[in-house]
């Protein structure tokens, strides 16, 4: 098996050096897709096939003939403005009816678990004294009993719909860049479904901030991230504050004094002082936006500016609508106080965002050599958000990452710098960098061409886009994803995914693709149904070598197959293939499943739970091939290839 392996992807692991082109930056208006893709000497189906292979999640049967037909700049326009009718992919969302509400609305029906417990206790169905004491399986049942007396749904079940949204609308949706360009920016932006404090609002963040803005300009998508209540309690701004000035402790020593042998006035004072003196700056945010989320680690920012920048962002918190960590106290006091009051303070409100002007740092700062005045309030937060979207680096970084993501993994200097150009130009416009982008012939060179590394979850989508697969049970894909290396809104760190091929492939990965291609093709994945003879027609190919051709040139269009081919076919024969990776596979252990991985999954537990055979799809609607065994392997072969796992 290891023979077979290393033989099998050598050629996927050898470097490739690229040849970078030294053409003179030109504005994008001067170029259009047609055009540069015919300098480089393609055809239009084989241009269309490269296009569609970086902007969507896979390439399905008849995509190429569709964008060939109106025309590539035509069909880019189509796909940035992404208004195209998706009445397919919302009948399928109908079954999950957690995607719409709002993040009210979540933490009233999935309450955090730690807010549960406190109810419970507080209406005797839990004993607090026994907490610690009872069996856990007798507490799980009270806790979950008193959940459905009060209606309340474990997050488990929030969590899972958002992923099943997730797989079903990047195989389904029509508008396949806007999904594409969700996930670039949800990871450039990420948050974590591990952080409890954050996660039940990572649902509408994708939905109400990611989304909307993924071809706008990208300070608009800054400060929305900015103010979202994951991104708050992500990276802990949400309680962050300007703690006790040294003017503020003068005047409350000069209210002390005053107050004399009045007891509850000192008793108030007391309080709060200790409230302020618990109460501190939190960098983590200002420390991220600046290196993760705009100008990069060599950005020539200081730690002095990081400092700086979070005094600035003191007070940006989340509107408390529920007790807990992000209401800070503030609940009842916006209650007692009045919001008409507290706006004419300085207090902002907008949806689930608030803007404590009580919290905020009142003094003068400096950040990257430019000064905000005192008291400038939420005001001072908006204009350092915009002026780091504005900056140079800023357009160099967020360039570099997009043609890191859509071109190869070291994009040529000269495209970065055109984008750059145009970033800056247009004034962050992400539209217009992407069009300059697709426009240049660094996009269209040959070594772009089927350069970059699909990821579990590209790898996955892309091969039922490309079978034409119906996706019944979406956490079945995601179990494979999983097991491949990527588990979806789950990247701890706030760097998201790493976009580079080296991140993806190992041996042990190497395994799981393989294995996940061959039990696809074999409809050993329950809620994943395929027709293999439909996609040729229902005609049969004659030797399994003529399969390997066929089903390559289907799920591989306009690409020279030869080599693949050559590689590939001495697989073809291997004896039990299917069985031994099967078994490397799971001997591999690539993946450590989790009590909350199992209840995430719900009773549809892993189709290869405890290395036990997933349940069988029903074989091909149509004509029955004489040998599916051999299609099934040709197909799982294909799958598990160097090629196809290049986009």
């Amino acid at each position: 098996m290891k023979t077979i392996i290393k033989y099998f992807y050598f050629p996927f692991l050898v470097g490739i050096t690229f040849i970078l082109s030294t053409s003179a930056i030109l504005p994008a208006k001067e170029e259009t897709i047609k055009s540069a893709y015919l300098k480089a000497g393609l055809t239009d189906k084989q241009a269309a096939a490269h296009l569609l292979s970086k902007f969507t999640f896979g390439i399905k049967p008849g995509d190429i003939d569709y964008a060939v037909k109106i025309g590539l700049n035509q069909w880019f326009d189509e796909q940035l403005t992404g208004k195209l009718k998706d009445d397919d992919l919302k009948n399928r969302l109908k079954l999950y009816d957690a995607l719409n509400l709002s993040n009210e609305q979540v933490a009233e029906q999935f309450p955090k678990g730690a807010r549960v417990l406190r109810m419970a206790i507080a209406d005797g169905a839990v004993n607090k004294d026994s907490v610690d004491k009872e069996d856990r399986q007798e507490y799980r049942r009270k806790l979950a009993e008193y959940m459905k007396s009060k209606g309340f749904r474990p997050q488990q079940d929030l969590f899972k719909q958002f992923v099943s949204h997730k797989i079903l609308a990047a195989t389904y949706s029509n508008n396949q860049m806007h999904q594409v360009l969700t996930d670039f920016w949800f990871n450039h932006f990420n948050v974590s479904l591990t952080k409890n404090e954050c996660a039940m609002y990572i649902p509408a963040y994708e939905r109400d901030v990611i989304r909307p803005h993924v071809t706008g300009k990208f300070e608009n998508l800054l400060v929305a991230t900015a103010k979202s209540p994951a991104m708050l309690f992500y990276l802990d701004n949400f309680n962050s504050s300007a703690g006790m000035t040294e003017a503020e402790m003068v005047q409350l020593k000069m209210m002390e004094k005053r107050a004399g042998n009045d007891q509850t006035k000192l008793a108030a004072l007391e309080k709060t002082k200790n409230n302020r003196k618990n109460q501190g700056l939190n960098e983590n945010y200002a420390r991220e936006v600046m290196e993760l989320h705009t100008l990069g680690v060599d950005g020539g920012y200081t730690q002095n500016d990081v400092t700086q920048a979070a005094k600035i962002l003191t007070g940006w918190t989340v509107y408390p609508f529920e007790e807990g960590p992000g209401g800070g106290g503030y609940k009842k006091f916006i209650e007692n106080t009045g919001k008409d009051k507290l706006t004419e303070r300085g207090f902002v409100f907008e949806g689930d965002f608030m803007f404590a002007m009580a919290r905020h740092n009142k003094e003068s700062k400096t950040v990257l050599g430019t000064t905000f005045e005192a008291n400038g309030g939420y005001d001072e937060g908006v204009q350092l958000l915009s002026m780091l979207a504005k900056n140079t680096a800023t357009a160099q970084f967020i360039s570099t990452k997009l043609a890191t993501r859509f071109v190869m993994d070291n994009p040529p200097k000269t495209l970065i710098d055109k984008m750059v150009k145009t970033y800056l130009d247009k004034k962050g416009d992400i539209r217009a960098v992407l069009l300059t982008m697709a426009t240049a012939p660094e996009f269209w060179d040959k070594q772009a061409l089927t350069e970059k590394t699909k990821s579990p979850f590209e790898l996955a989508v892309s091969t039922v886009r490309s079978l034409n697969a119906e996706v019944t049970e979406p956490m079945q894909l995601n179990n494979w994803i999983t097991k491949m290396g990527q588990k979806v809104y789950y990247y701890q760190a706030p760097t998201g995914f790493p976009d580079k091929g080296q991140y993806w492939i190992n041996t042990g990965s190497l395994l799981n693709r393989m294995n996940f291609g061959l039990a696809l093709a074999a409809q050993k994945i329950s809620g994943v149904k395929i027709d293999l003879a439909a996609l040729n027609n229902h005609k049969e190919p004659e030797s399994s070598e003529a399969a390997l051709f066929t089903y390559s040139k289907l799920m591989m269009p306009e690409r020279d197959l030869t080599t693949s081919v050559k590689r590939l076919t001495p697989l073809l024969t291997a004896p039990n293939l299917i069985e031994k990776v099967d078994k490397a596979a799971n001997s591999n252990n690539a993946m450590v499943k989790t009590s909350e991985d199992e209840n995430m999954m719900g009773s549809s537990a892993m189709a290869t739970k405890n290395n036990q055979p997933a349940k069988q799809n029903s074989t091909n609607n149509g004509k029955n091939f004489g040998n599916n065994n051999m299609l099934a392997q040709v197909v799982g072969v294909i799958i598990g290839s160097p090629e196809f796992q290049k986009r």
